[in-house]
């Protein structure tokens, strides 16, 4: 079987879409259920071997466990089904994807349960694997904050090109590919931007990247909102299920990118504001009292 045949628009979304429902394809039901099993695995391992930190794991197990249900509601539920043929549930899913789904995740520091979850032969071989040379210098340059930035920027508005965003709903692999980049520069850029234990952070620099992307987002989402044609009549072919026409479909799908997945960025750099305002009040009030 070839990769169209293998990720077909029916397996991507379930035949007879949107009246499928749930959208059970192993393409897409094996890898979370692998990504949870790895989890469960490993969590367990690290719970078993010491009880200090426990209140810290639990929290993270907690945050995993939201995380990973948001990606699977959207990849699984009749959300992504209804996708297929309504624009504002096609984007629906995409925000869950990045603005919901990458920052759980990636609170959840999962990076030594997954560890973990692996045997030990496996555990040795992706030790020495990220301590390869090229390996650290391309992992070096992807996370800096102005990388992850410009990768999910991009990621965002050239998917949406009509020529691109179209041809994901003609070809499975296509889809794949722009949930994947959606997906995986989403978790790039919340893991660079959001603070975590044992590592110095940089609240400035994560904030401006954080409205940036509000802001660039919100402008996409502007356009859409306010465009007098529309850009992805294929994606608007159901847009009666929700009684609404396709002009409307897509302003919806603008208003969702705009308003609550803008909230979601900027409410994130407020937040990051607010720590750093604190540290920073933390760090003048240990030097003055330094002085004494």
């Amino acid at each position: 079987m070839n990769l169209d045949g293998l990720f077909s628009t029916s397996i991507c979304y379930g035949a007879g879409a949107p009246e499928a429902g749930w959208t059970l394809a192993l393409p897409i039901t094996l890898p979370l259920a692998v990504l949870a099993l790895i989890y469960v695995v490993g969590a367990g391992r690290l719970w078993r071997r010491s009880s200090r930190g426990r209140t810290l794991r639990l929290r993270q197990a907690l945050l995993f466990t939201a995380g990973w249900g948001v990606l699977t509601a959207a990849l699984v539920s009749p959300i992504h089904a209804l996708g297929e043929q309504i624009f504002a549930a096609h984007m629906i899913e995409h925000e869950l994807l990045m603005a919901v789904a990458a920052p759980l995740l990636v609170s959840a520091s999962p990076a030594a349960a997954l560890m973990w979850g692996f045997p030990a032969g496996v555990r040795r071989i992706l030790g020495m694997a990220g301590h390869g040379r090229w390996l650290n210098a391309v992992w070096s340059f992807v996370t800096r904050p102005l990388s992850a930035t410009i990768a999910h920027g991009l990621a965002i508005w050239i998917w949406h090109l009509p020529a691109l965003f179209e041809a994901a709903l003609e070809r499975g692999v296509m889809h794949y590919a722009q949930h994947a980049s959606f997906f995986g520069t989403g978790l790039l850029f919340w893991w660079v931007l959001l603070p975590r234990p044992g590592r110095q952070h940089a609240y400035g620099t994560a904030v401006m990247h954080l409205f940036v992307t509000s802001l660039h987002t919100g402008l996409l989402g502007v356009l859409l909102l306010l465009s007098p044609r529309l850009w992805y009549p294929q994606n608007a072919v159901g847009a009666a299920l929700w009684n609404l026409s396709p002009l409307e479909d897509q302003q919806l799908a603008g208003l969702v990118m705009w308003v609550p997945a803008g909230l979601i960025y900027g409410g994130a750099a407020l937040l990051l504001a607010a720590l750093w305002i604190k540290a920073s009040g933390r760090g003048e009030a240990a030097h003055a009292y330094e002085l004494v």
